[in-house]
């Protein structure tokens, strides 16, 4: 289970400016996670957006051509947090169960207490979520695979190929979940025209003068693995009414390869002199991927983190100077 949260938990080790940010309502979350997987038998791009506002809360599940259903996550409807519910037209059911679920502060996305999951012909074709079980009580008649590590009739876990989050903050920018296998905490400082970009509470890169570095490239390390990461604050100079920052963390696995429709943009971004739009056409381009079908052969070999950073503040300056 893929998992995230744009703020810091309650916990002693947390920095003051992190803590403060945490205690802190923020107007709107938004977690879109796009997964390669099977469906019909198909490769398939299967889109999840998790959405939070301060009066609503809802998750919206499709792929390409095929469907597109929103839960309501609203504690007060409780009817909807539980069900099923079967895709027209087709021999599909999705089935899902978030009346225990248990969220991070602020956060849009479930850490844990459910289970999502999507059934063709009565065979189980996607799970997410940690409640395996009650899912084979709850749904006897749907063929749910043993997940087990002999090969045989196992489930394959659905590969995240990309993840976009909507952060908040003032100074500090939080993301948090499990990246490549393992549970990590990003942090990006914006302060005195120095951004600085943390890992695990490690800091991994400090960009000075950042005023006149707008944009950039870098290389770091997160766990042996190469990441290139990649910024653009410019609506922060010029204080723009977009107030996006825009931050992509690239991991790159196996031969280094990216999916085949990141290609062209993955070259301009690789670029040592990147362009005005390269970052953002990255940021645009990424999540219209998953309306292309992968190839039944392209197995994703890179996976993308992209941070919108948006202040609590209306004005930038202090940020810079």
């Amino acid at each position: 289970m893929i998992t995230s949260c744009f703020s810091q938990p309650n916990t002693n080790t947390a920095s003051p400016s992190t803590s403060s940010y945490c205690s802190q309502q923020v107007p709107q979350n938004v977690v879109t996670c796009i997964y390669q997987s099977q469906l019909c038998n198909s490769p398939t791009y299967l889109t999840l957006s998790w959405s939070k506002t301060l009066f609503s809360h809802s998750l919206t599940i499709s792929a390409s051509d095929i469907f597109s259903i929103t839960i309501s996550l609203n504690s007060s409807f409780f009817r909807t947090c539980q069900g099923s519910k079967s895709i027209h037209h087709r021999k599909m059911k999705l089935h899902w169960n978030f009346t225990r679920a248990e969220f991070i502060q602020n956060s849009a996305e479930a850490e844990s207490g459910f289970y999502l999951a999507i059934s063709h012909s009565g065979k189980l074709q996607f799970f997410l979520g940690d409640l395996y079980r009650d899912l084979n009580r709850q749904h006897k008649k749907v063929e749910v695979k043993c997940k087990n590590t002999n090969g045989k009739g196992k489930l394959v876990d659905p590969v995240l190929v990309s993840r976009r989050e909507e952060v908040w903050g003032s100074k500090s920018y939080v993301s948090r979940g499990v990246l490549m296998g393992a549970k990590h905490v990003i942090e990006i400082e914006c302060s005195r025209g120095v951004l600085g970009v943390k890992v695990d509470g490690e800091t991994r890169l400090v960009v000075k003068r950042l005023a006149w570095k707008f944009r950039g490239y870098e290389k770091i390390f997160i766990d042996g693995v190469q990441v290139e990461f990649y910024w653009d604050v410019l609506s922060w100079v010029v204080n723009s009414d977009n107030e996006h920052g825009v931050f992509v963390f690239v991991f790159q696995l196996g031969d280094g390869t990216v999916w085949p429709q990141m290609v062209g943009v993955h070259n301009k971004l690789t670029n040592k002199s990147v362009s005005d739009s390269s970052v953002l056409q990255w940021a645009e381009e990424t999540g219209n991927c998953a309306s292309t079908s992968p190839s039944s052969s392209t197995t994703p070999t890179s996976f993308s983190l992209l941070l919108y950073a948006s202040t609590l503040n209306s004005f930038h300056s202090f940020l810079l100077s």
